[in-house]
């Protein structure tokens, strides 16, 4: 199979399985992938998605292979391998082991998190083939790193390492060679043991006040939050605090 889906105490893990072809993305991968995102939208059980890839590497981008025959990756409503233009319902966090280049690197921009191994490397190579990088690098690197870095990745096609994206804020976590997949499970368990009405509003209003005017924050946030302080999860947390134990989220 070109995907493999499984979930671990609420975290689905969705990995990409071509490591003879560094998963790069053909059409099955897209499908199987778009598959898998609609899966964690409707399962209620699942709070966190963990996005890697097999055999030591995350993603090679669009298989050019693939392309030359014509198949088509990019899926109508959801983008590049079925996540790069979709609403994701769930917090993303991608694991890097090995490369992320092209639509692999954008892959993982389209993610909320990126735990990165030390000797993973990143890169968007688009304009070496004569492309570009349209499946989220050219408004989305931006948007996740300084400008003039930014620009230096798109205009170069250079790979660079996971350490120097580190830097400048791009990945949250870099540990050992082998160890992305356990770092981002351990995330995603933090993640996932928190009130999930709380995470979900949360994360839609990190995401969705970037766009919003200066005088209009307090009151855009307060129209989204607000509703979550008379919600059952809230009276629950408050309650587990007081008993010393842990909350049981009903999700509501």
């Amino acid at each position: 199979m070109a995907v493999d889906f499984e979930i671990q105490d609420g975290v689905a893990i969705i990995t990409l399985n071509r490591p003879d072809a560094r998963n790069a993305v053909d059409r099955e991968t897209a499908l199987a992938v778009a598959e898998a995102v609609e899966r964690i939208a409707a399962d209620p059980a699942i709070r966190v998605a963990v996005l890697t890839g097999a055999g030591g590497n995350f993603c090679a981008g669009m298989d050019l292979k693939a392309f030359l025959r014509g198949e088509v990756v990019r899926l109508p409503g959801t983008g590049f391998a079925g996540i790069t233009q979709a609403r994701l319902a769930k917090p993303f966090i991608a694991a890097v082991e090995g490369y992320a280049l092209a639509g692999g690197f954008e892959l993982a921009l389209a993610c909320d998190l990126i735990v990165a191994s030390d000797e993973a490397k990143f890169g968007l190579s688009e304009v070496k083939r004569g492309l570009v990088a349209n499946a989220g690098g050219l408004v989305r690197l931006p948007r996740q790193l300084p400008i003039k870095i930014a620009t230096e990745l798109v205009l170069t096609g250079d790979i660079v390492p996971a350490a120097l994206l580190a830097t400048h804020g791009l990945i949250n976590r870099v540990v050992p060679a082998g160890q992305a997949l356990a770092g981002a499970l351990a995330l995603a368990r933090t993640i996932a043991a928190n009130g999930p009405l709380a995470v979900a509003v949360s994360r839609r209003v990190l995401n969705e006040s970037q766009d919003w005017p200066t005088d209009e924050l307090f009151d855009r946030q307060n129209e989204i939050t607000l509703p979550l302080f008379a919600s059952a999860d809230a009276k629950e947390g408050a309650a587990a605090f007081a008993e010393k134990r842990k909350p049981v989220w009903r999700g509501e």
